[in-house]
């Protein structure tokens, strides 16, 4: 029953409506200061609690809090029902109008939308996630000749990473579907943080240190995905996911870019350890806004405004973190198998052009190893661009009326077919500055994926979607991992083009795949 119905119905004499509004509104002393009502009733303790918060003209506020014990004179509440609509309408108006009024004197960062800090935030620490990633790609180097390592030495410390990072995947989703999105993400940033500071002392202390520590890195950016989407499953209207995760993970992109411009910078002006130490404190103070302002769920932040809130359940399907994970259900459905196969053929052709598109600027199109790096910004910059830029359009066309399914199977089929059919040009240009455009391009369309497949776990399963998430980014690690040995395999006993047609092949099936089984309605509950 309504807050209102039972505040009306309590009264052993049911007082007139309009009494009761006059009697706990503000609204006749709102000349001195703008105010806001709240009223929230407990069923069990049959008590209700007042909250009544206004703002003087000078910026501070003051809260004061009511407890009002009705156990000892309870009352039917079963015909009641009429007037008691009426009194909820009165203090529903109240609290609405309050509200506006309020709003309306608030400078515009206090309004702008809480959904939309929660993606920001996100957006920073995949930022942050990346910038952590790829500072060894360059630090390694130094570090390799300080250290004597040979080349599979360094193999083996650039896997470490993987170690840590394939373990959490699963245990990723499950924690955060079952304990909330905010503290596994602030746990993954932390912990990652704390790894990266710890590099260089572990380097000096010894290899086997070194290897513990990388893998540790890989246990704290393994949760950040599976957290980061059940975060935002319950967070954006379904209308807004696109746009929402293409921007979060176009923060993963420009974290590539922002560390592979930095780290040389650092490391010539302050050595290699100061990569680590700078980009790792960087998680601490991203960490101190996190636990400030962020929420697992709208239901769980107390100054969310009524509006936001509103439309948050309005266009959301997500639930309260669950108790249990139905893998038998879960393993059973067609559409949870295609999200896993297409991540991993998604997957196959992406960390082979982002890890050896360095040697294939040296090695084939003859750039020296300056031009080869900064080259190798040039996707990373193009993807963010085409993530955003897919996510606008995918959710223009929901908006628009679009079935979600159409609109998952357009975009993912954009980011299958679009690398297959610049991979397939590489070996018909004649220039270099042709085929970096190609494999500029091939990324570009690749970045569509995020409206299609990496949006898709929230369609079909909100309650789930870490979880799934989970699932099929370890497919989509182990293409990684496999892919990459397997180019190496490749190109000993054949050519690019090769390696090309592999990734190509895998791009189709992928087309198929998707086309056949996926779909954008919610399919778990």
């Amino acid at each position: 029953m309504s807050a209102g119905a039972l505040l009306y119905s309590f009264s052993p004499t049911p007082p007139n409506p309009s009494d009761c509004f006059k009697n706990f509104s503000l609204s006749e002393r709102r000349p001195k200061f703008p105010s806001r009502f709240h009223l929230t009733v407990l069923p069990e303790d049959r008590c209700f609690v007042f909250q009544i918060s206004a703002r003087r003209h000078s910026g501070g506020r003051g809260n004061w809090r009511l407890w009002t014990d009705v156990k000892s004179k309870p009352y039917d509440v079963s015909n009641k029902d009429a007037n008691s609509v009426k009194f909820k309408s009165s203090i529903d108006k109240t609290v609405l109008d309050d509200e506006e009024e309020l709003s309306d004197e608030l400078p515009w960062w206090k309004q702008f939308p809480k959904r939309w800090l929660i993606v920001t935030l996100c957006f920073s620490a995949f930022l942050l996630c990346n910038m952590d990633r790829v500072n060894m790609s360059i630090a390694i180097l130094p570090m390799s000749a300080e250290y004597n390592w040979n080349p599979q030495t360094v193999g083996l410390i650039q896997s470490s990473f993987f170690w840590g990072y394939l373990l959490t995947q699963i245990a990723g989703g499950i924690w955060a579907d079952t304990v909330g999105g905010k503290l596994v993400l602030g746990f993954g940033v932390i912990w990652w943080s704390v790894a990266t500071v710890l590099t260089p002392v572990a380097a000096k202390i010894g290899l086997p240190f070194l290897l513990v520590v990388r893998a540790f890195m890989g246990i704290g950016e393994g949760v950040a995905m599976p957290a980061m989407n059940n975060i935002l499953s319950k967070w954006v209207p379904v209308a807004e996911r696109s746009r929402s995760l293409a921007l979060v993970y176009s923060g993963m992109y420009l974290g590539s870019v922002t560390g592979l411009a930095f780290s040389p910078f650092l490391i010539h002006q302050y050595g290699w350890p100061s990569v680590f130490f700078s980009f790792g404190s960087l998680g601490a103070v991203w960490f101190a806004v996190w636990l400030n302002k962020a929420h697992s769920s709208p239901l769980e932040d107390p100054q969310l405004r009524p509006q936001e809130k509103k439309l948050i359940f309005a266009n959301s399907v997500s639930k309260e973190p669950v108790k249990s994970i139905p893998w038998g259900l879960i393993l059973s459905k067609a559409p949870v198998w295609a999200l896993i196969v297409s991540h991993f053929c998604h997957n196959w052709g992406t960390f082979i052009l982002l890890t050896w598109m360095p040697t294939y600027y040296h090695q084939v199109l003859k750039f020296n190893l300056t031009e080869s790096g900064l080259l190798c910004v040039l996707p990373w910059l193009t993807m963010a661009i085409s993530a955003n830029l897919g996510g606008w359009i995918a959710d223009t066309l929901v908006s628009r009326g679009h079935s979600v399914t159409t609109v998952r199977k357009i975009m993912q089929s954009i980011g299958f077919l679009g690398p297959a059919f610049f991979l397939t040009q590489l070996s018909h240009v004649d220039s270099p500055a042709m085929a970096v455009l190609c494999m500029a391009c091939s990324q570009g369309t690749d970045a569509f994926s995020q409206s299609g497949l990496y949006s898709n776990h929230q369609d079909i399963a909100p309650r789930y979607s870490g979880v799934l998430l989970g699932l099929s980014n370890t497919a989509g690690v182990l293409a990684g991992v496999f892919g990459t040995a397997a180019t190496g395999y490749i190109l000993q006993h054949g050519s690019w083009d090769d390696v090309f047609k592999v990734s190509v092949g895998l791009y189709l099936v992928g087309t198929v795949v998707w086309n056949l089984f996926s779909t954008g309605e919610k399919i778990l509950d």
